[in-house]
C-alpha cells in the first residue's frame, strides 16, 4: 500500500532511513533550511543516504511539491549540533523542512512562488497540529550560528510570517548612532548579549564581543535585518532586537 503524508500540505512519501527516537517530549520547534545543492533530485537522494545521515520531516521542491521523509513523531536528522533557548538536542524537540535551493554556494538564487507558496502552507498545517509558537519557527543558521546560513537573506520571512507563521517585526530603519563590533567590551556588551540570549540564542554573557557573537548577530540579521548583513550591531539591528523582544509572550 502506498504510504500517505501526514501532512495534508504533502503529495508524496519518500522514506530515509536516518531517524531515531525523540528525547524530551513532542516537538516545538519548526526549524527551515536550504538544501545547498544542484537541484532536487541530488538533495532527495542525500536526504534518503543511510551514509549521508542527514534527514528531514518534509522536502519542498521548487514547483512547489512537498515530499515527506521521516515521520512527524520521528527525531530527524536535520539541525546537528544546535541549541535554542535552552535546547540543547534540537533535532528531539523539532520538525525539520529542507528547501530545495542552491544556497550561498549556488549563488543564493531565489526562491521561486510556488515553494514558498507550499512552504508556507506546510508551516502552517504544523504550527497548528503541533501547537509551535509562532518565535519559536527559526532558521538553521539561528539555532547553529557558527556553522550553518541558511536558508539565507533571501528567504522571504516577512512573507511567511503574513501567511500566519513566525514571529516578524519590520526591520528598524538604518541611522547613526553607536555601534558594536568584534573586539569591543564592556557592558554595553554584556546587555546586548543579554538580550540576544533572551530571545533565544545560545550566547554566553561575558561582556566581550567575540567571533561567537559575531556569528550570533550574523544569524540574526540574515533573518530579521535582511537589508545589510555584516555581523555588527549597529542601532538597526539593536531596536530590530528589542522590537522582537517586545512581542514575545507575556512581555
Amino acid at each position: 500500500m502506498k504510504p500517505t503524508p501526514e501532512s495534508p500540505v504533502a503529495t508524496s512519501v519518500m522514506p530515509s532511513p536516518n531517524h531515531g527516537e525523540r528525547r524530551g517530549g513532542a516537538p516545538d520547534l519548526l526549524i527551515l533550511h536550504y538544501t545547498g545543492m544542484d537541484g532536487a533530485s541530488a538533495a532527495l537522494q542525500r536526504l534518503a543516504n543511510p551514509v549521508a545521515e542527514v534527514s528531514a520531516h518534509y522536502v519542498v521542491l521548487e514547483d512547489g511539491r512537498v515530499v515527506q521523509m521521516v515521520p512527524e513523531g520521528r527525531r530527524a536528522w536535520h539541525a546537528g549540533a544546535a541549541a535554542w533557548a535552552g535546547v540543547q538536542d534540537v533535532n528531539s524537540r523539532s520538525l525539520g523542512v529542507e528547501i530545495v535551493n542552491g544556497g550561498h554556494a549556488g549563488g543564493l538564487p531565489p526562491y521561486p512562488e510556488p515553494q514558498i507558496a507550499a512552504v508556507g502552507a506546510l508551516c502552517r498545517d504544523l504550527v497548528a497540529r503541533w501547537g509551535i509558537a509562532p518565535h519559536r519557527v527559526l532558521a538553521h543558521s539561528d539555532v547553529a550560528p557558527e556553522r550553518k546560513e541558511d536558508p539565507g537573506e533571501h528567504f522571504p520571512w516577512d512573507r511567511l510570517a503574513r501567511d500566519g507563521v513566525g514571529h516578524h517585526v519590520p526591520p528598524a530603519p538604518f541611522q547613526d548612532g553607536r555601534f558594536f563590533a568584534e573586539g569591543d567590551a564592556g557592558q554595553p556588551i554584556e546587555a546586548l548579549q543579554a538580550m540576544f540570549a533572551l530571545y533565544g540564542y545560545d550566547l554566553p554573557v561575558t561582556g566581550t564581543f567575540d567571533a561567537r557573537m559575531r556569528a550570533v548577530v550574523t544569524a540574526f540579521q540574515r533573518h530579521f535585518r535582511q537589508a545589510w548583513v555584516d555581523g555588527v550591531a549597529d542601532a538597526s539591528t539593536i531596536t530590530t532586537l528589542r522590537d522582537l523582544i517586545a512581542g514575545l509572550p507575556g512581555r
